[in-house]
């Protein structure tokens, strides 16, 4: 946590410097960044550290304000609207499965019960045109907003396997190296980027910057690894390489989604970064892929 309160200090003191160094270039928008990670960082750090319970309800806040945005910006059909209200009740059950422990049920409760009771709900309503996009969008929001996210609050209630850390390490081992992964992918492609990987989806991912991240988040990975989970280091460089790839993929795929609909960010609710998808796109995948390599290799 002290590292990761360094790193912000650092931050916020090269954007004062940088700031009066150029006066004449525009970096309001570094700043509003800088100081939206503050106040992210806080709320996070107060709810690990008030315990188990506030964290859960951080995460499933976090899970419902997705949702919401990602119901926000892409078209529904008026009747879907009462179908939209059962795929808000599925976040506080997928939360409380958390909360007791019940991993089996978790971890099908969205991807058969509610997938299954959504198109029934549509069903009988009546409305049979555009069903299947409807449908579609429907259960990709719910599998993307809560399912996927939800995988960050059960780490907390794995069984401890890291006394110095705790599952708070397994957290934040997962949040920071996957933002890790995002700000070095950034910095490595614009310091050598030159060849796109994807040009039509989002130009400026390089492969300088995806390769440069790859070495950075696994080599940092594999340091970390031991102190904040109860990964080897051999196992904790195959997490980073995990983390790098999917935290990719998830960028792009939120990216598709943002092309498509022909917007430039999810939404305003973040100074600085747009969105809570905008923000939370890399980890809607590498939640849960971490969630299930760690408990494969470790439990």
């Amino acid at each position: 946590m002290l590292l990761v309160f360094g790193l912000l200090v650092i931050g916020s003191m090269s954007s004062i410097f940088i700031s009066r160094k150029e006066p004449d270039k525009d970096y309001s928008e570094l700043r509003q960044r800088i100081q939206s990670w503050w106040w992210m960082i806080a709320i996070l750090f107060a709810c690990l550290s008030l315990g188990t319970t506030y964290a859960i309800s951080l995460f499933a806040l976090i899970s419902f304000l997705a949702l919401k945005e990602f119901l926000s910006i892409v078209p529904s059909r008026q009747s879907d609207r009462r179908v939209i209200f059962w795929a808000y009740a599925a976040i506080p059950v997928q939360y409380y499965l958390v909360s007791i422990q019940w991993y089996g049920l978790f971890i099908i409760f969205i991807p058969i019960y509610i997938f299954l009771f959504l198109p029934m709900r549509m069903v009988l309503i009546g409305e049979t045109k555009g069903f299947i996009k409807a449908a579609g969008v429907m259960h990709w929001a719910v599998m993307l907003t809560v399912f996927c996210l939800s995988h960050i609050a059960y780490l907390l209630v794995l069984p401890e396997k890291n006394s110095a850390a705790g599952n708070i390490g397994l957290v934040i081992f997962l949040l920071f190296m996957t933002q890790f992964n995002d700000v070095s992918q950034y910095i490595w492609g614009k310091a050598l980027g030159k060849h796109p990987i994807i040009p039509k989806v989002s130009p400026n991912k390089t492969w300088e910057g995806f390769l440069g991240g790859m070495f950075t988040i696994t080599l940092a990975s594999a340091f970390v690894g031991p102190y904040l989970t109860p990964l080897s280091l051999e196992l904790s460089l195959l997490a980073g390489l995990l983390i790098n790839v999917f935290g990719f993929i998830g960028d792009v795929v939120i990216s598709s989604v943002k092309r498509d609909l022909e917007i430039k960010d999810s939404g305003q609710l973040i100074p600085g970064h747009g969105g809570i998808l905008d923000r939370f796109d890399s980890l809607i995948f590498t939640a849960p892929l971490f969630f299930h390599y760690l408990y494969y290799v470790a439990y």
